[in-house]
């Protein structure tokens, strides 16, 4: 089936293409789902020989909205800035596919789902927290089977950054005969301690709510949102820096007292960055559901690509033909860029060919999100340059 289709929350009205298999995926945890569903979007057109089709691998909060109108928050789409007629992923010359991972919640199979039966049957309620574990290569197995749904026997490029990073990566690995270029953005070969532990901070945020319901929320008619806000406040300042944050709020006041006889609130909102964090929290409720939180976290956490291969990374390239970009920025202490920089080491070592760059900028993680000429610019050239050597240039 490959049909518009709306689903339930957070996304009751939203519109996007989906396809479902039924011969069903077995997952890493030894689980097999037997009917699986990947929600997608798609921008261009597809060549006669289908070789101009570009893959966006979506980071942890976001989905497959990625150059069009969020249909639950109005916003812009969350990459509009690279994704579109004339931009470095240009769809006047591009068929650029973004689905939704799978175990995510915006019409992808995850939590929110109807669980199966041992019959193979829907049961009348959501998996929640009996969804099975997922991990990076079973969203990107789920997204090898809609390329192929698609007609599409070699990707041109496949892009993304942070989580959205670790998928291409494990695509090149995986799938290194699909792929042409490579474009891992802000992210690592895996995921660190430190990232391990902010996310586990916000996992136990969601488990402290009251409405968590052991995640059987949906019986209560309530959602963990303070949990769930509060995970999204912790995370959200990783993808800042601290020039980034003194930039934009320092520690200027909003609610100061008006003179020395008024009291100050200590619980209230008295910093700009305060309350910014809390818009931040109290927006992403209403998107996103805390069950795939919960499972997207724990997915990048068990990300180890060189793990795989005895702990050799440039194993897991040996002999790749897929030409590699990777890209950091010098603010960015997520996914710092000597994490990047590693990569491309075990790519050269393999004999990959491999171009990295780091771009000085203050805004931090989420610069690969924002306005970044020069980001943007090495794109632009370097998609340039595959589609000569890919033959994609002189097809046109």
């Amino acid at each position: 089936m490959d049909q518009p289709t709306t689903r339930a929350d957070p996304a009751e009205t939203a519109r996007h293409s989906h396809v479902t298999f039924d011969d069903g995926i077995m997952l890493e945890c030894g689980t097999t789902l037997r009917h699986h569903t990947i929600a997608y979007r798609t921008y261009g057109t597809l060549n006669a020989a289908r070789s101009n089709a570009v893959l966006v691998c979506h980071a942890l909060t976001l989905d497959q909205y990625v150059a069009e109108e969020h249909p639950i928050t109005g916003k812009p789409g969350w990459w509009d800035s690279v994704v579109g007629p004339g931009r470095p992923l240009d769809t006047n010359r591009l068929f650029v596919i973004c689905p939704n991972v799978l175990g995510g919640c915006m019409g992808s199979t995850g939590p929110l789902s109807y669980r199966e039966l041992a019959d193979g049957t829907a049961a009348d309620e959501p998996w929640g927290t009996e969804f099975p574990p997922v991990t990076i290569r079973d969203m990107v197995r789920a997204q090898k089977r809609l390329i192929e749904h698609l007609g599409i026997e070699r990707l041109f490029a496949v892009i993304g950054g942070s989580m959205g990073g670790m998928q291409v990566l494990q695509w090149a690995a995986l799938y290194p005969d699909a792929v042409f270029a490579a474009l891992p953005i802000a992210t690592a070969s895996y995921h660190s301690a430190q990232n391990i532990a902010f996310n586990e901070v916000g996992r136990q945020a969601i488990f402290a709510d009251p409405d968590w319901q052991n995640g059987q929320y949906w019986r209560t008619g309530q959602i963990p949102a303070r949990g769930l806000a509060v995970a999204r406040m912790c995370a959200h300042i990783t993808y800042l820096s601290e020039e980034a944050l003194s930039r934009k709020f320092g520690r200027r006041l909003q609610n100061a007292p008006k003179d020395s006889t008024e009291a100050i609130n200590l619980f209230g909102e008295m910093f700009e960055v305060e309350s910014y964090l809390r818009h931040q929290g109290s927006t992403f409720v209403q998107r996103f559901d805390a069950n795939s939180y919960l499972t997207l976290t724990r997915a990048m956490d068990y990300f180890d690509l060189g793990a795989d291969v005895g702990g050799d990374l440039a194993a897991a390239f040996k002999g790749s033909r897929t030409r590699f970009l990777l890209a950091s920025f010098s603010s960015d202490w997520l996914f710092p860029t000597e994490e990047s920089r590693s990569a491309a080491r075990a790519l050269n070592r393999a004999g990959a060919n491999v171009s990295f760059v780091e771009f000085p900028t203050d805004k931090g993680h989420d610069a690969f999100l924002l306005e970044e000429p020069d980001f943007h610019r090495t794109l632009a050239g370097f998609l340039r340059g595959c589609a000569i050597h890919a033959g994609l240039a002189a097809a046109e």
